[in-house]
């Protein structure tokens, strides 16, 4: 199958980009990398009047790096982040993330900004990006501008915060100490698929953070403050039997299955920041 007619327009400014969101009345899309647009088109689940491909405007490939933050341009590729062609927020963490992503064709092209407006439940920079605490930057076609946390990024599956007249501009996350730990674990049924389950650790001892998030959970990541601060305060991996029952009570609809395969990515993940064998 082949994509409907449409529409394709690619700007040369962000301005220009911003411009052609005015017209309300327009099925419009933004394209930055296309990996996961690309085959919706084809399968005709999007049939949108007009395209516009945002991936090559340099202005979106800036990286501005402050003294408690870095700020990353939304049309960066996941294989600059799997390279170590960009900073560190936190020591490895973002480098090992993007490395497992899909396949390295689609890293090539695939971006951050466009994987996080996709919003699919089971990818893995909306998980990571929760976990690490960041905040989206986004432009509206009137050239307003507004900073949305992750943690209230995502809406649901596939569905964010960002409007039809607005374009996701950069990720900005926040510095971490030497003493900061993390863990990230998926389980997939074969490499390079989306997660089945993620879990994800992020705790600094020197800014007194510490952050819990499972993800591929069919909606908005999930955040736990109890065991953030149980790992935190005892440095020890929490049971299996804790952690499912943290789940009920966050999200009593998930089956036991998602629960169990859950726990487990927490389990490992925790002992991959703790160190632990």
């Amino acid at each position: 199958m082949k994509p409907v007619g449409f529409q394709f327009a690619q700007p040369e400014t962000l301005a220009e980009a911003t411009r052609m969101l005015r017209d309300p009345g327009e099925d419009t899309k933004i394209m930055a990398g296309g990996q996961s647009l690309g085959p919706m088109l084809n399968l005709r689940l999007a049939r949108p009047e007009k395209i516009i491909s945002i991936a090559g405007l340099s202005e979106l490939r800036v990286v501005d790096e402050g003294a408690d933050f870095i700020e990353f341009g939304a049309a960066l590729r996941h294989a600059e982040f799997e390279d170590g062609s960009l900073p560190e927020p936190i020591d490895g963490m973002m480098r090992h993330v993007a490395r497992g992503i899909a396949y390295r064709p689609v890293r090539n092209r695939g971006t951050i900004g466009g994987s996080l407006c996709h919003a699919d439940p089971a990818a893995d920079w909306i998980t990571a990006l929760t976990a690490l605490g960041a905040t989206v930057r986004i432009v509206s076609a009137k050239g307003d501008t507004r900073d949305v946390d992750m943690t209230r990024f995502m809406h649901g599956a596939y569905r964010t915060e960002v409007n039809s007249d607005e374009i996701v501009t950069s990720v900005i996350v926040p510095r971490y100490s030497p003493s900061a730990v993390w863990g990230y674990y998926k389980t997939c049924r074969k490499v390079g698929e989306f997660a089945d389950a993620i879990a994800a650790w992020v705790a600094d001892p020197v800014k007194r953070y510490s952050r819990v998030v499972f993800g591929a959970t069919a909606g908005a990541p999930i955040i736990s403050v109890p065991l953030s601060q149980q790992i935190a305060t005892t440095g020890e991996v929490p049971g299996k039997d804790v952690i499912k029952t943290e789940l009920e009570r966050l999200a009593p609809g998930l089956d036991r299955v998602k629960q169990h395969l859950l726990a487990v990515a927490l389990q490992r993940c925790t002992k991959q920041a703790l160190n632990h064998d």
